[in-house]
């Protein structure tokens, strides 16, 4: 059985086992987290030197880690993941758009809001940067969806999950989805889809 180390609300985390669920298949989940140290004690480095979650381990023992990998590994020959060239770039570019745009803002100001333990960081320079990259990434996308349903045209691919993690909690880190209707309207289209889990569902 799959391995996965994650932390519960995490929103990288959340994406392979989002995926996991849509695809009905078992995994054994590990809570390991950065906020306790538990990825910094030498048997997690053992298996990811980077100490950073998710993880997932394979059934014969192979490591991979990075969430966006994992994405592309779990749903390689499901329909998550396109078979033609083109389109599976697209999916890549909406991937590689998640940790350049989207994540280092939204995930980031999320972080610094949430928990206690990285409130010295929350300065109002830091908060004000993060507010406006994130809403450019979310116009960015709120252009797109405003002609395809889903990101990378008409079904859902992992690119919806990995921007759907961070995504649907963002009003929780001040962002103002109602400025947003498509990917309101989106966000609402990935959370109908079959199997869709909540962020604490963990198998």
């Amino acid at each position: 059985m799959l391995t996965l180390y994650s932390m519960i609300d995490s929103g990288n985390c959340y994406k392979p086992r989002l995926l996991l669920a849509k695809l009905g298949t078992p995994f054994h989940h590990v809570e390991v987290s950065s906020l306790d140290g538990s990825t910094r004690k030498p048997e997690f480095l053992a298996k990811n030197p980077n100490g950073k979650v998710p993880l997932l381990e394979l059934d014969d023992g192979r490591i991979l880690a990075e969430s966006n990998a994992i994405l592309l590994y779990l749903g390689e020959g499901s329909g998550f993941v396109p078979r033609g060239r083109y389109e599976r770039a697209l999916v890549n570019q909406w991937l590689f758009f998640e940790q350049y745009s989207h994540e280092p803002n939204i995930a980031v100001r999320r972080s610094l809001m949430k928990y206690p333990e990285r409130a010295a960081e929350a300065t109002p320079e830091r908060l004000e940067a993060t507010l406006a990259g994130g809403n450019r990434a979310l116009g960015v996308m709120e252009r797109q969806l405003e002609s395809s349903p889903f990101l990378a045209g008409d079904a859902m691919t992992v690119a919806d999950i990995a921007l759907y993690a961070y995504t649907h909690d963002a009003a929780s880190a001040g962002y103002a989805l109602a400025a947003f209707p498509a990917i309101h309207a989106w966000l609402d289209r990935v959370a109908a889809d079959p199997c869709h889990v909540p962020m604490e569902w963990t198998g």
